[in-house]
């Protein structure tokens, strides 16, 4: 899902602002996010399933988020029906864990149209970054780039995707490999004030079969990063039994789910590599963007 343009950006007006995120949600953001009052300005259409952009309120706090309803939810044939917010919110967990801060604040709450998940919006910043995804009419990415695949552009012609070397891509590459993100698009990839990378969109991760698909695969083999190992060591201890990450996820998935997050985790390290595609399953979304 990508920000629609013709809607008006408007930011936290009060406990905290989108900037501050990397330091980890306040309470108070939470509480907002939790019990504040919802009021529905519109429906982000491009989506697939229902997502109403709102106003949400509590004493004097005000924000816009994004409110995900479990009844707008399209059925899957590979994840159970009704679980997407949950996914969502577990996806956030993950992310807080990390320390890394890659998913905006996500709370599981009623809403207007039921249960589902509610999220933090996030203004685009006034001064558009660098380009994270490109096509070049080229065989190899150029310096400071990393190769994806080819893809056809029209007319039997090809050209050659690719992404960023960037370290915020790159640790967003090695979250979607603990939760399994089967649907990592450019645009579920949000630019945030001083800097910031987010993603959104996270309802289809934490399956337990392989189902990796994003268009993050130019560090695939490589080795991962120390600071990247740093992390994943301190997940596969919350991620244990009896660690305060399991429990977090117990509440949101299934105990197989839980149980394949902390082995993907372990798997990593083991290798002590990115992920490369398993050829079980299609690598790159569709569409991709």
């Amino acid at each position: 899902m990508s920000a629609p343009e013709r809607i008006p950006p408007r930011g936290v007006s009060a406990p905290e602002s989108p900037a501050a995120l990397g330091r980890g949600a306040s309470p108070q953001l939470l509480t907002l996010l939790t019990e504040g009052e919802l009021t529905v300005r519109g429906q982000i259409r491009e989506a697939s399933n229902a997502v109403l952009l709102c106003d949400v309120a509590y004493e004097d706090a005000s924000a816009v988020c994004v409110y995900k309803p479990v009844a707008g939810e399209r059925p899957l044939w590979d994840f159970p029906d009704g679980t997407l917010a949950e996914r969502e919110v577990a996806a956030y967990a993950v992310s807080e864990a990390t320390g890394w801060g890659l998913v905006p604040p996500t709370v599981l709450r009623e809403g207007p149209y039921g249960t589902g998940m509610c999220q933090l919006w996030i203004d685009a910043p006034e001064e558009p970054g660098p380009e994270l995804l490109a096509l070049v009419d080229a065989e190899e990415p150029g310096e400071g780039w990393k190769a994806v695949a080819f893809a056809e552009v029209g007319e039997g012609r090809q050209a050659l995707l690719v992404h960023a070397d960037d370290e915020r891509l790159r640790r967003l590459a090695v979250l979607d490999a603990v939760i399994n993100n089967a649907d990592r698009k450019g645009g579920h990839l949000l630019a945030g004030a001083e800097g910031r990378l987010y993603g959104i969109d996270h309802g289809v991760t934490f399956n337990a079969e392989n189902k990796l698909r994003t268009l993050l695969w130019g560090w695939a083999g490589e080795p991962l990063p120390a600071e990247a190992v740093t992390v994943l060591t301190a997940l596969a201890s919350e991620l244990a039994p009896g660690g305060a990450l399991a429990g977090r996820l117990a509440a949101l998935l299934t105990p197989a789910e839980v149980e394949a997050t902390l082995a993907r985790v372990r798997g990593l390290l083991r290798s002590g590599v990115h992920p490369v595609p398993s050829g079980d399953w299609p690598a790159i979304p569709w569409p991709p963007v």
